[in-house]
């Protein structure tokens, strides 16, 4: 069962820098396999250059900003650094963007959702697409609508003319995905952005997914089509060291308070007054997570050498390749486009359901015995789910209601895979054979669940996961 060579000849070589790539998990049946990882919409493995960077630097880790010793200087620079290679990533002017540090792209919507200068009956434009990371900081601060979704899930740009028309001069920020967590569609993001600057609007990119697998250009904010924010997360783009970006417009960040204060965040401080830093520093409350910074910037500069069209050639050939053999599986369906020749314009995350097996069960089969990674369930998008399957605001109800009663054995959801850069078509051989199997029934395992989680387990299998590694 051999997973050694990459589909395109641009990645060759790729697939030996991922960390943990020749690990061999046990299945059910005794056997030790290759593990197969299709969640890399979820998170990314870790780039051996990314491993390497850290340690070479950990040699030099001191405190930055503030030190005037040799290793804090060292440090400080490299932090530095690593602010103007991921401005030089998304394509942002320093003189008009900064750059802001943070966990993830979670908080960095957040922080935006704080410091954006918002008055009382604003709008933010939400796209139904989107991971409920950039909807439900908005709806803490301003009124927000939805925009819309097609029968394939995607977006509706005649909703979204639709509703800047009904409110116009109060949208203030247009937040959507660059590019979907369930589906892979990819929105016309400066097509929108326009749009939205002719109503006097700004525009936020939430890039999780986006940001490792296409080109990013913010542009210059006189380009009717710039991006004004962009959010991303490090743990998406091969370097899982606990750090993401808010790359936004240097005005926003230049006045108002922060909402975390403390340390690095003033020029002076008296008894009774403040004198705010300037950007970023006056967003970057603390210590900051200099190692986090470093592993992003390696990640980005590996990314940029293996390149950024190679990888989404490769990617596309991978979903193509999927899209033509998931069809060939007696009950399968795909939502999202499913058309293998549209495979370049969308990205390799691929949502199915299988027959009437629960979700729950399908992704527990496929981990319990064949070593396979996916995501299963609602991918942190439910409105986005109950869209793409047709569920009735009844329905919706009663799993709510499910849901809140601790019952989840019926919860609605899909199987997900996910593509990394490093994927092959012989592990989507491998998920292909298993998923012909689990159709046909020919699980080995007697699986029960545990209604309180919807989860399937095997019956009676119980890997000694401290064996594999404990602290």
């Amino acid at each position: 069962m051999a997973t050694t060579q990459p589909l395109t000849a641009d990645l060759a070589g790729v697939r030996e820098r991922i960390v943990g790539i020749d690990r061999h998990v046990p299945v059910l049946d005794g056997s030790l396999r290759p593990y197969v990882n299709f969640d890399n919409a979820a998170s990314t493995p870790a780039l051996r250059d990314v491993l390497d960077t850290v340690n070479a630097f950990m040699e030099w880790y001191s405190s930055v900003h503030r030190g005037t010793g040799f290793k804090s200087r060292v440090a400080t620079q490299a932090y530095d650094d690593a602010r103007e290679i991921v401005a030089e990533f998304v394509g942002a002017d320093t003189r008009e963007h900064t750059v802001i540090f943070g966990k993830n792209t979670t908080e960095a919507t957040n922080k935006l959702s704080f410091r954006f200068p918002f008055e009382a009956g604003d709008v933010v434009l939400v796209s139904v697409l989107d991971h409920h990371s950039n909807d439900l900081p908005w709806r803490a601060r301003a009124h927000v609508e939805h925009i819309g979704a097609d029968a394939i899930g995607r977006l509706d740009e005649d909703d979204f003319d639709r509703l800047l028309a009904k409110y116009a001069g109060r949208v203030k920020l247009v937040a959507v995905t660059g590019a979907a967590n369930v589906t892979g569609h990819l929105p016309d993001i400066h097509r929108l952005a326009r749009k939205a600057h002719m109503a006097g609007a700004q525009i936020l990119i939430d890039a999780a997914q986006l940001a490792p697998h296409r080109a990013i250009e913010m542009g210059p904010l006189n380009d009717p089509a710039h991006l004004d924010y962009v959010t991303i997360s490090a743990h998406k783009m091969y370097a899982p060291f606990g750090t993401g970006a808010l790359i936004g417009r240097r005005d926003t960040f230049e006045r108002g308070e922060p909402e975390y204060r403390g340390g690095g965040t003033i020029d002076f401080v008296t008894l009774t007054d403040v004198a705010w830093a300037g950007a970023p520093d006056r967003d970057e409350a603390g210590s900051p997570n200099v190692v986090g910074a470093v592993a992003l910037a390696a990640a980005i500069k590996a990314l940029r050498r293996i390149g950024m069209e190679a990888i989404a050639r490769h990617e596309a050939e991978l979903s193509a390749y999927t899209l033509e053999r998931l069809p060939t599986i007696d009950g399968l369906r795909v939502y999202g486009d499913p058309d293998p020749a549209r495979a370049a314009s969308r990205l390799g995350v691929i949502p199915f359901t299988l027959g009437n097996l629960s979700h729950f069960l399908v992704a527990a089969i496929l981990g319990t015995e064949y070593g396979i990674g996916v995501r299963n369930g609602c991918f942190c998008a439910h409105p986005y789910l109950i869209h793409l399957l047709g569920v009735s605001e009844e329905e919706a109800r009663q799993v709510r209601a499910d849901i809140l009663a601790k019952q989840k054995r019926e919860m609605p959801g899909m199987v997900r895979i996910s593509f990394g850069m490093y994927n092959t078509t012989d592990e989507v051989d491998v998920l292909i054979g298993a998923l012909r199997d689990i159709a046909a029934g020919k699980q080995r395992g007697e699986y029960v669940q545990d209604i309180t989680t919807g989860e399937y387990h095997a019956r009676g299998w119980q890997p000694e996961l401290g064996k594999y590694f404990r602290l």
